[in-house]
């Protein structure tokens, strides 16, 4: 059996990504679990886990990773730090055609570079096995509660990001006492999973879709909305979820009753551009719209929420929405406005906790298929690139990639 030598490269993306692929015990893990892997750690000096950590456990420092087979990151790597002719593992945010990543998608395969995209990694029945989506879900319900207590005066957290670990943010728990509101949470992935931990941990109580609609409590509570709850089919009387992902587009909202119960909206869902939007901002003008307080957790700017007008950054999470005029003001301004955090890097906030979930994926199912040659084609369903050359899967991005080099030209006659 061959030997493999996996480094662990520094991230260079702006603004810094404090997260790793794995931290110093998986790595340790990883080499006892897997005798024929070597894994080496670039220095760095933004990571969550100091360089003195990796190395009071014995893993090797080494800056230059020349003689690594295998390159392991978190976020895109910057074109001048791309390896020629290395395997690379990263999230390259191009399978969508993401203007920006043209160039990096050139450049990969001007350098003959193989990629291979965590966001592709999945098992046989076509589920994803490595993803920080709990932990979106859980620093986006937080976020959630923290904007909702800040815009009414109920309380003051703490933001996640000033917590060392979960354990602290869990410790502000505590200070949250809610009046009897109702919470909606979309979807039903990782994410609704990591947002209904902190509700759950908060002691805001789950109840049925029904009960959530007719009955009122004097206590806060949350419910769960799955597609089949806020989207029809004209056409068909009974609810099916695989036309539904097949189809979106023959499908219509039907959200409007949920926006007369719902307090705070935290959206978890995953949602395709053919998808209707959940309401429009013709809804949030109706006088029952209710809704006064968003997390868009899933972050899809200009996508299902409506109010979504952009991405908000860590430091300032939030903004508000005025449905009068359809603009974006200053963060808990007027109470009539409603109030949207829409944080796009949110496992960032939990660096720690949220790299060690990831490592734990990394070595349950990627490290596998280093030694078994690939059993059952994991590597090869999320390799989009191959020694420099677009896989049939993704012979859909070369237009795209090749669009990098007609804008340097421009640029350059320019």
């Amino acid at each position: 059996m061959k030997k493999v030598k996996i480094g662990i490269i520094k991230e260079g993306k702006v603004p810094v990504d404090k997260r790793v692929p794995l931290t110093p015990k998986k790595c340790v893990e990883a080499m006892q679990v897997f005798p024929d892997a070597q894994v080496v750690v670039q220095p760095s000096a933004v990571r969550c886990f100091t360089d003195q950590e990796y190395a009071e456990l014995n893993i090797p420092l080494q800056q230059d990773l020349n003689d690594c087979d295998v390159l392991m990151g978190v976020k895109e790597v910057p074109i001048d730090q791309l390896i020629p002719s290395k395997t690379y593992f990263f999230f390259s945010h191009t399978i969508k055609k993401q203007p920006h990543n043209a160039k990096l998608l050139r450049a990969i395969l001007d350098k003959h570079i193989t990629l291979i995209d965590y966001e592709l990694l999945t098992n046989s029945e076509g589920q994803r096995v490595v993803a920080f989506g709990r932990y979106a879900g859980i620093v986006g319900a937080y976020n959630g509660i923290l904007t909702y207590g800040k815009k009414w005066g109920l309380f003051d957290l703490k933001p996640a990001y000033l917590c060392h670990e979960m354990e602290d943010m869990q410790e502000e728990y505590f200070k949250v006492q809610l009046p009897p509101i109702k919470i909606a949470i979309t979807g039903g992935g990782r994410v609704a999973g990591g947002a209904m931990e902190v509700l759950n941990k908060m002691g805001i109580r789950k109840v049925s879709v029904f009960d959530y609609l007719y009955k009122q409590f004097s206590e806060p509570v949350y419910a769960q909305l799955h597609s089949g709850d806020y989207n029809n089919r004209p056409d068909v009387e009974v609810w099916d979820s695989p036309d539904f992902y097949a189809n979106p587009h023959l499908y219509q909202s039907t959200f409007r009753k949920f926006t007369r119960v719902t307090d705070l909206l935290l959206a978890c869902a995953y949602w395709h551009p053919s998808a209707p939007k959940l309401f429009t901002e013709e809804d949030m003008r109706q006088p029952d719209f209710k809704i006064d307080t968003i997390a868009d957790i899933t972050c899809d700017v200009n996508g299902s929420i409506p109010t979504t007008k952009k991405a908000t950054t860590i430091i300032e999470p939030a903004f508000d929405f005025n449905p009068t005029t359809g603009e974006m003001e200053q963060a808990y301004s007027r109470k009539e406005n409603i109030t949207v955090m829409a944080v796009d890097n949110l496992p960032c906030e939990l660096p720690r906790n949220a790299s060690r979930d990831f490592g734990r994926n990394i070595i349950d199912y990627v490290f596998p298929q280093f030694f078994n040659e690939d059993e059952g084609g994991m590597l090869a369903r999320a390799t989009i690139a191959h020694a420099g050359k677009l896989t049939e899967k993704y012979s859909y991005l070369q237009e795209y990639a090749d669009s990098a080099i007609i804008n340097k030209e421009k640029e350059t006659k320019v």
